[in-house]
């Protein structure tokens, strides 16, 4: 459920009709719901009811907005984050240290240092140079890592090959079969305090096989490594969970993926993290955009062009992936279309010969389910600016990100006085 509503013939984002935010932010524009935020946040813990003190970290590149981040902070969430950038954001959106897991394959020294000095919670570590690199670090300044190690299961995630993590060809995590003597290595090194393993094996999973598969080799994995006198105590379950982006599609409920990992996970005794991104923030925001024509030739389907790109919203045109589209005031018309925007690439196109809303120029339509993997991934390609960002909260909103123009970002250019 999400809080983007018809009402009276206009679309709403909670009690703020889009056509307002448009008229006073301009497009495009991303729109933030806070209660679909919160909602989707408690929904995901009530599934985990099942898992004693369950440890909720957001994925933070799914939507670093600061006022985002500072929702799920008040609802108690903590922060998976894969760079240094993230982690100061996590830490401006006053999450607590201790709930921060830094995962990522390419930490560099000074971001392992940055870890160490604000004192985060757990480093997930990718491999065996970069637990000896950070072992040297932490003894050099004093300081103790707590840290798991990321295991490859070799598992297909069956979702689009660029956001798989856990098949033996990707980059991320140990071979498992490798797993047990990587861990013992790095758990003699000082500096260093091993105490679980994490797993990730990829984003917007469709079902809860492949997970189970991953989850049933970690638990092995755990027996193994006790039975050779580690120590383990956590166990870092990663995230990946899949929401719809078509209307009408039926994906893994949260509650049937926290039954499932209640069933698999109860004889492992150890403490356990989960780092949602998606399924928390996707269905809570949308992309507004405005057409700026409508180009008709022959009897072909009309090429709809929008003010939004693929500088806004990447996904389209980097994984094939489909949004909703749909009119902020439907006249009930439908009609094919292509959607597509400005930008001088074939590839900045939404969709092709879809079945939609009659779209006319100057007429508003949203992207659903932009709140994941949107902004966040926005660029200044073609000299287009930043777009905006925009938090509603009942009957309020406020803009959260300010639209970045294209002169303040070639006001970071400088030309060397030699030409």
């Amino acid at each position: 459920m999400d809080h983007f509503q018809l009402r009276d013939g206009v679309l709403h984002a909670e009690d703020i009709p889009l056509t307002r935010i448009a008229e006073e932010v301009g497009t495009p524009v991303y729109v933030y719901s806070r209660a679909t935020l919160v909602r989707h946040a408690r929904v995901f813990r009530e599934a985990l009811s099942g898992v004693k003190d369950p440890h909720i970290a957001f994925a933070v590149k799914a939507n670093p907005n600061l006022a985002v981040l500072k929702v799920l902070s008040r609802e108690g969430y903590g922060a998976d984050v894969v760079s240094g950038g993230e982690l100061v954001r996590a830490l401006e959106a006053d999450m607590a240290p201790k709930d921060i897991v830094f995962s990522g394959v390419g930490k560099t020294d000074a971001e392992l240092l940055q870890g160490l000095e604000a004192d985060i919670g757990q480093f997930n570590i990718e491999s065996q140079e970069e637990g000896r690199e950070l072992a040297a670090i932490a003894s050099r300044h004093g300081k103790i890592a707590r840290c798991a190690l990321r295991v490859n299961p070799d598992v297909d995630a069956r979702t689009h090959e660029k956001i798989s993590t856990g098949k033996a060809e990707n980059k991320f995590g140990v071979p498992i079969h490798r797993a047990a003597e990587i861990y013992a290595t790095l758990a003699a090194l000082p500096g260093l305090d091993m105490r679980g393993i994490a797993v990730h094996i990829g984003s917007q999973l469709s079902s809860l096989e492949p997970l189970e598969t991953a989850f049933a080799k970690v638990g092995d994995l755990i027996a193994e490594l006790r039975a050779q006198g580690q120590t383990v105590t956590h166990a870092d379950l990663g995230g990946g969970l899949g929401v719809p982006y078509k209307t009408g599609e039926i994906l893994p409920s949260p509650a049937e993926y926290g039954a499932m990992v209640a069933r698999v996970t109860k004889p492992w005794d150890v403490a356990q993290s989960f780092e949602p991104g998606r399924v928390i923030a996707g269905n809570a925001g949308v992309l507004l955009t405005r057409v700026i024509r409508v180009k008709r030739s022959s009897n072909a389907s009309p090429f709809v062009v929008v003010d939004a790109a693929m500088n806004d919203l990447a996904r389209p045109a980097m994984y094939g992936a489909w949004h909703d589209i749909e009119a902020v005031q439907p006249s009930g018309a439908k009609s094919v279309s292509h959607i597509v925007g400005p930008i001088c690439e074939t590839g900045d196109t939404f969709a092709m010969n879809r079945e939609m809303d009659t779209l006319e120029s100057g007429d508003l339509a949203i992207f659903r389910t932009a709140g994941a993997y949107g902004a966040t991934m926005a660029s200044s390609y073609n000299s287009r600016g930043f777009v905006a960002e925009v938090l509603v909260d009942g009957d309020k909103f406020a803009v959260v990100a300010d639209r970045l123009a294209a002169a303040a970002i070639m006001d970071a250019e400088t030309v060397p006085d030699w030409l």
